[in-house]
């Protein structure tokens, strides 16, 4: 192992305090670690479980010298931290993964652009700075999605549009935020890949997810998925070489369309992914055991699967039964054999928000698949 390995009981850094970053740090503790987490929410997930949580802004400087002083190395499971802090942190301390990486995932016109200069399989898209960028887009890019281009997540800061009028009138609504504008693809299935990459340059790329969404956020995955072998393999060698090109350091989820059989490049995640989550109960080692790993220069787990697994996110939907507020009824989901629950000990629900997921494991994936299905739909969520 290298010397410059981060050992046990090192202090690791986490910006951003959602459920990833949760994940993250019971993975840390598991491996003798402690962590800080910086986050502005006072209710952060993440920061419950942490030895410390800086309750600050991103920007905040003087917590900024603090958290670079009292951490080994920091890393981020929000890729809308601000590039600057990363800058910053990384005079003092390590930061994986770059700010340069990270840079290039905030902004869909950045991430665009770079998939087509590095030649990566991509949809027709155009870059939407002012009103002409949508009238000299080209018929030919209709029907679309125009899709703001920072700070969208989970459908948010998207909308379809059929033609060059519909596409102004979005714009207008977006107030002018820079977007991308991409064709609208007619859609086989979509897959995700996650994987980790180390200092050395070695890939360990977990199996290829199945997903599908509803209403713009991932609602199902599913591991084997009912994806051919080309596809499977050449998606890894995509993501592999995406993490090359990018000196990534860390564990990171790329999105794929398949487009009459054709395979494209949706979306790069410069942290885990939420179709990773099934790692956590089926895999020989987990995607956030994967980002500490990479983080502190230690070797790479086996990212091997052990089950077939399904995982199904559970939203804040569920807390609601009309205009009631209550507690979904936990006891339907561990009656199942082989279902793993995990709640993220958010402060409150929201519909669309996500508050946790269930995974379930076992030997035979249609069996696993038709359990998840059916304790989906006991818990109570709803198809669109």
């Amino acid at each position: 192992m290298a010397s410059s390995a981060i050992l046990p009981p090192a202090t690791l850094g986490m910006l951003g305090g959602g459920q990833l970053g949760r994940f993250f740090v019971a993975a840390a503790h598991e491996l003798g670690f402690t962590v800080w987490v910086l986050d502005p929410n006072r209710n952060s997930p993440a920061g419950q479980i942490a030895e410390r949580h800086l309750c600050v802004a991103y920007d905040d400087y003087a917590a900024l010298d603090e958290f670079a002083a009292g951490c080994a190395a920091v890393t981020t499971e929000f890729e809308n931290v601000p590039a600057d802090t990363l800058d910053y942190l990384a005079k003092f301390v390590p930061v994986r993964p770059s700010a340069t990486a990270v840079a290039v995932c905030q902004n869909r016109i950045v991430e665009k652009t770079f998939l087509r200069d590095n030649g990566f399989p991509h949809g027709p898209f155009a870059a939407i700075r002012i009103e002409d960028d949508i009238r000299n887009a080209g018929a030919g890019l209709f029907p679309a999605i125009l899709k703001v281009a920072r700070f969208g997540y989970d459908g948010k800061g998207q909308a379809a549009v059929h033609n060059v009028e519909e596409a102004l009138i979005v714009f207008g609504h977006f107030q002018g935020e820079h977007c991308v504008l991409e064709r609208r693809l007619p859609l086989d299935y979509e897959v995700s890949v996650v994987l980790a990459r180390d200092e050395h340059g070695k890939v360990a790329c977990f199996p290829t997810g199945d997903n599908r969404h509803t209403r713009g956020i991932l609602d199902v995955s599913i591991v084997p998925g009912r994806v051919s072998g080309g596809i499977r393999s050449d998606a890894e060698d995509i993501a592999a070489r995406i993490a090359e090109t990018l000196g990534y350091i860390g564990t990171m989820g790329v999105e794929f369309f398949v487009s009459r059989g054709q395979l494209l490049v949706n979306e790069m995640a410069p942290r885990p992914h939420n179709s990773g989550h099934y790692t956590i109960d089926a895999c020989v080692t987990n995607q956030f055991e994967q980002q500490v790993r990479a983080l502190c220069g230690l070797p790479l787990g086996e990212a091997r699967a052990h089950s077939a697994a399904v995982m199904v996110n559970l939203l804040g939907d569920l807390w609601y039964d009309g205009e009631h507020y209550r507690e979904p009824d936990w006891s339907l989901l561990h009656a199942v054999p082989g279902l793993k629950l995990h709640l993220y000990g958010k402060h409150h629900a929201r519909p669309g928000r996500k508050m946790g997921h269930f995974t379930v494991i076992g030997d035979d994936p249609e069996a696993v698949r038709e359990a998840a299905l059916a304790a989906r739909a006991a818990v109570g969520v709803r198809d669109a």
